[in-house]
């Protein structure tokens, strides 16, 4: 590859991650992930983190629904559950409002798999 087309793509990636940025971190607040997919749904970068977003709010759903078993679910399931989903929440808020591709540890793999839009 030249390295014209290397510099035209770099630039063209960094004005994708530019706009996509202001919406992205929306990703990883419950269900505002709508908010940039349907508002930024040809963007790459907002793609790549609605899809993270999805993959969190399941989360959410799944550990409230296994945390309703006494006891070690009350305990154990849904404190630590929550508490991942917290950081890992926290985390994408962080970069992706930094411009930064970052791919949620246990989440991110799934996420990959799961959604082809």
């Amino acid at each position: 590859m030249t390295e014209e087309k290397k510099i035209e793509q770099s630039v063209t990636g960094s004005e994708v991650i530019e706009k996509g940025k202001g919406l992205a971190w929306l990703s990883y607040l419950g269900i505002l992930w709508l908010v940039p997919l349907l508002a930024m749904k040809e963007n790459e970068y907002c793609k790549y983190h609605v899809k993270q977003g999805i993959m969190l709010t399941i989360w959410f759903v799944a550990i409230s629904i296994v945390g309703a078993i006494p006891f070690i679910g009350w305990f154990v399931i849904w404190p630590l559950g929550y508490i991942f989903g917290i950081v890992m929440a926290i985390m994408g808020i962080i970069n992706s409002a930094t411009g930064k591709y970052w791919r949620m540890p246990l989440l991110g793999d799934l996420t990959a798999n799961w959604f082809k839009f």
